[in-house]
């Protein structure tokens, strides 16, 4: 396998999976929210996600993010390539870490992410380069779960949307007290953890009324609302139109 490089757009849609290459994902614009091996954390513009070979993660973004991705092949590329920063690179691929980067790292991103990326010589180089501008000392933000992890929280909600969610779901995930989730949401978010819920079923729901033609009743149901009535209610509330407005929005 050869080093790849793509530029991705990543939505509220989760990704929740492992891969055996590792992976480095650089923040160029908007927020990616991290669950790596049960710690959550955030990637934005000047930061950089390290995830190590097979490492399971679950990533999304509520308001869109885009981030340039370096696949690192395999450990034996890592020696073949990096010449005297292999070790170092090997150490760095070993754990999850979230990095900032410096001056000279936003650079070269910003270069790469302009650059042809299906370019095999760009991605060859670009791939050692970005390995190697990672062996010098740079921010290191290891992942503390300061923030909740909200890809996580996604992909329950999205799991179990046509039944009932707790707050206690959610409290499991984080590993707090239902109090302690209420209180962190409230600091992080601005709402409570049941509006979270709903927010993220009435966002579901209005992405099957564009992207599919169930019936109304029927998106209801699955995002938890046995009263079509409710539902309509729930969804002005949320988006100042009904259901079958929005469906007709262009």
């Amino acid at each position: 396998m050869r080093p790849i490089l793509t530029l991705r757009h990543y939505t509220q849609a989760p990704i929740d999976h492992s891969h055996d290459h590792a992976q480095l994902v650089f923040g160029l614009s908007g927020h990616l929210d991290f669950e790596v091996e049960g710690r959550g954390s955030q990637v934005r513009e000047s930061s950089v996600m390290v995830l190590p070979y097979s490492a399971h993660h679950v990533c999304d973004s509520r308001d869109g993010s885009r981030c340039l991705v370096l696949d690192v092949p395999t450990e034996h590329w890592v020696m073949q390539s990096l010449g005297e920063h292999a070790d170092a690179s090997r150490r760095l691929l070993d754990q999850p870490t979230r990095l900032a980067l410096d001056a000279r790292q936003h650079q070269l991103v910003q270069w790469l992410a302009h650059s042809p990326v299906n370019d095999p010589l760009i991605v060859q180089q670009g791939a050692v380069l970005l390995l190697a501008s990672l062996n010098q000392p740079q921010e290191a933000m290891p992942l503390p779960g300061k923030r909740l992890p909200y890809a996580a929280f996604n992909v329950h909600i999205e799991r179990h949307a046509a039944h009932p969610l707790q707050v206690a779901d959610l409290a499991r995930i984080a590993d707090l007290s239902p109090a302690r989730l209420h209180a962190r949401f409230m600091a992080e978010c601005g709402q409570t953890p049941m509006d979270y819920i709903r927010s993220r079923r009435l966002h579901m729901a209005l992405d099957l009324l564009r992207g599919t033609p169930l019936p109304i009743g029927e998106i209801a149901e699955r995002v938890g609302y046995s009263s079509q009535s409710a539902f309509a209610a729930a969804m002005l509330r949320e988006f100042g139109a009904s259901p079958g407005q929005l469906r007709r929005a262009p």
